[in-house]
């Protein structure tokens, strides 16, 4: 089961962000449905220890449609966060959340929506082991360990490597992790540099 959101390999909540994605079509989200929140939890379950692709398996559709809202919810107000910091201001990429300090209540929220802990395990003769507990749901507590992630990605100096990627119509979100990158993607950085020749040509042909 593939999700349809572009995975680039950035934190977790930059992940997240970038489940609103466009291409030539328009802009789309890959929450949309039941089925797409499945595929994209299962994308990035192998970073998450809270859970497993048993766990997601075994949701229900109601257990998925309030799992997607509360995700959605969450993007939302990462994307408005991510506007703020990044002074985005790509007309195709604003959030529905609309309020900063709306974006910070649903953040704080969503992290403590579903508590979970370490806990360590040791059987004699045997080395020590860390795993996580939940009061709820793996999958919930998921949703809550990417807002914890969140938290931290916006209250240290991570979040002035955030960036909201310029190329010709993109809505995604990268950590500029080099110095010389610009783009979200190579693609879109090939993108870019088209449109920069054509209109340099039209400039020269006018």
């Amino acid at each position: 089961m593939d999700t349809d959101a572009p995975l680039l390999g950035e934190p977790l909540p930059v992940e997240l962000m970038n489940t609103i994605w466009a291409d030539r079509d328009g802009v789309h989200d890959a929450l949309r449905d039941p089925d797409g929140t499945r595929a994209w939890l299962h994308a990035v379950s192998p970073r998450i220890d809270l859970m497993t692709p048993g766990d997601l398996d075994a949701l229900t559709p109601s257990d998925l449609d309030r799992l997607g809202g509360r995700l959605i919810g969450l993007r939302d107000a990462l994307r408005r966060l991510a506007a703020e910091t990044t002074e985005d201001a790509r007309p195709a990429s604003t959030s529905a959340t609309r309020e900063l300090d709306e974006a910070v209540s649903v953040l704080n929220q969503a992290a403590g929506d579903t508590p979970h802990w370490s806990a360590l395990s040791w059987t004699p003769g045997q080395a020590p082991s860390r795993h996580t507990r939940t009061s709820g749901q793996a999958a919930s507590a998921a949703a809550s360990a990417i807002a914890e992630e969140s938290i931290t990605l916006f209250s240290q100096d991570t979040r002035h490597h955030l960036r909201a990627c310029l190329a010709p119509g993109c809505v995604l979100y990268f950590l500029k992790n080099h110095p010389r990158r610009e783009w979200c993607s190579p693609g879109c950085g090939n993108r870019a540099r088209s449109a920069r020749h054509y209109q340099r040509h039209r400039r020269t042909t006018a």
